[in-house]
């Protein structure tokens, strides 16, 4: 299963993924990003929100 990786000095915030998946992305207080249950891939399609990233820093990797 891949599982979403985030870059984050790359990482702007914006919410994309959070909103195409809130239940694997959070933006937290620092105004980045994080994966919060990457197992929750499987509910939603957590490569379109990689795609969607306005900065291109979510990958997609092998747990």
């Amino acid at each position: 299963m891949k599982i979403p990786v985030i870059d984050y000095d790359a990482c702007e915030g914006c919410g994309t993924c959070e909103a195409m998946c809130p239940d694997v992305f959070k933006v937290q207080d620092d105004g980045k990003a994080y994966v919060i249950n990457a197992q929750a891939c499987k509910e939603c399609n957590c490569q379109d929100a990689a795609d969607a990233c306005p900065v291109a820093c979510i990958a997609m990797q092998e747990e």
